[in-house]
């Protein structure tokens, strides 16, 4: 599974990605107001970190300027995906971005039948939001598995990219039933390491040792 984060935090992305985990990043709208930078400063700065591919969101809802926003993040940098949300003027967008050869993450997707649109709309990535279908009351990790079959059915090339993520097991869900990517926010990602018996094993570990008083080299 390929691990994407959540966020256009610099100072984060910098970090995960020196620890060598990072495949890539997804931002929107909403992270970029957080980030408090322009969304063209910002963009560049996580392109340069982060040699994967980088989620840029247009923020138009029809054909036309949808197309014209993602010409101009695409100048950024050459691992700009550009993000479309899932609606007819999205997917119509999808296809003509697809066909001049640039990434595409259609974004909001809540059904299996939205999923199926964005595969024949020829999208590099899908978005499912588990976390959104959570809070409906219903099984958000149900729709993974839903996408996956019907993909796996005819062998559409769209990665699954697992997105909402709130806790870490959602991260094993969507890992189980083989989801290609998982965006998560930075402190989700951290705490996949986290175990209490790893902690008191190292403990014990290092009790033993320093009652050795030796030291490696």
């Amino acid at each position: 599974m390929k691990f994407f984060v959540d966020t256009a935090d610099v100072k984060e992305i910098r970090e995960l990605n020196d620890l060598g985990l990072l495949d890539g990043v997804t931002t929107n709208p909403s992270l970029i107001l957080k980030s408090g930078g322009s969304i063209a400063e910002v963009t560049k700065e996580i392109c340069d970190i982060v040699e994967g591919p980088v989620s840029s969101e247009v923020v138009a809802t029809d054909y036309k300027e949808m197309m014209r926003e993602a010409a101009v993040l695409s100048k950024i940098a050459d691992n700009i995906c550009i993000k479309v949300p899932l609606t007819l003027d999205g997917l119509k967008a999808c296809k003509a971005l697809r066909s001049e050869g640039r990434m595409v993450n259609v974004t909001l997707c809540f059904s299996a039948n939205q999923a199926l649109l964005a595969a024949k709309a020829g999208a590099s990535f899908i978005s499912p939001f588990i976390g959104r279908i959570d809070d409906m009351g219903v099984e958000g990790i149900e729709l993974i598995g839903e996408i996956k079959q019907i993909y796996d059915n005819y062998d559409f090339p769209t990665e699954i990219l697992a997105a909402s993520i709130r806790t870490v097991n959602h991260v094993k869900q969507a890992a189980l039933i083989g989801a290609h990517v998982a965006t998560v926010p930075p402190a989700t990602l951290r705490a996949l390491v986290k175990h209490p018996l790893t902690d008191k094993g190292l403990a014990a570990f290092l009790a033993d040792w320093a009652k050795t008083g030796q030291k490696i080299g």
